[in-house]
């Protein structure tokens, strides 16, 4: 399955250029993003997300640091309420951080779990979800393999999507 053009993309997928940070959209809204599984939270979208909301980040270190007692790692989610309308998704489908040629630390496996386990989340909110192009930043995903992710995980379930790219 090849990724979706903005012109070609499956219905319930839109493309829009802006800040994912800010989504364009009426009623509830979930902001879907990646986390790494090493508790470091300081490159990448993350940073936008702190600098409008300090919750995310917050959640995102406690979540860490008693993972011991907690579902904290590869494929977990945790929704993080930023506004009266708006939750952040914290889903850690990266392991570790890129270093060295040992490969992109993103786990599609992982973001599989996680899309799986936003989904019902996402519905029981009558929700919309709005991303970046999850996992192709820093983690080194590409998106042709993400995007059928979302489309079995999220859109065959019946949750919306609107994914953002930057620039101009």
């Amino acid at each position: 399955m090849s990724p979706s053009s903005p012109d070609t993309a499956p219905p319930g997928l839109r493309f829009v250029r802006g800040d994912a940070t800010s989504p364009q959209a009426a009623g509830p809204k979930v902001i879907a993003h990646v986390c790494n599984d090493r508790g470091g939270w300081g490159k990448g979208f993350v940073l936008a997300l702190s600098k409008r909301w300090p919750e995310p980040e917050r959640d995102y270190r406690a979540w860490h640091s008693k993972r011991a007692d907690n579902d904290f790692g590869l494929g977990a989610v945790r929704l993080v309420r930023v506004k009266p309308d708006v939750w952040v998704a914290n889903m850690v489908a990266q392991h570790g951080v890129r270093r060295g040629s040992g490969g992109p630390p993103v786990r599609y496996g992982a973001i599989a779990d996680c899309l799986r386990a936003l989904a019902p989340q996402v519905l029981e909110l009558e929700a919309t979800v709005h991303m970046p192009r999850i996992g192709c930043g820093l983690a080194g995903g590409r998106w042709e393999r993400v995007q059928p992710l979302v489309e079995s995980e999220l859109l065959a379930r019946g949750v919306r999507v609107t994914v953002y790219d930057t620039g101009s």
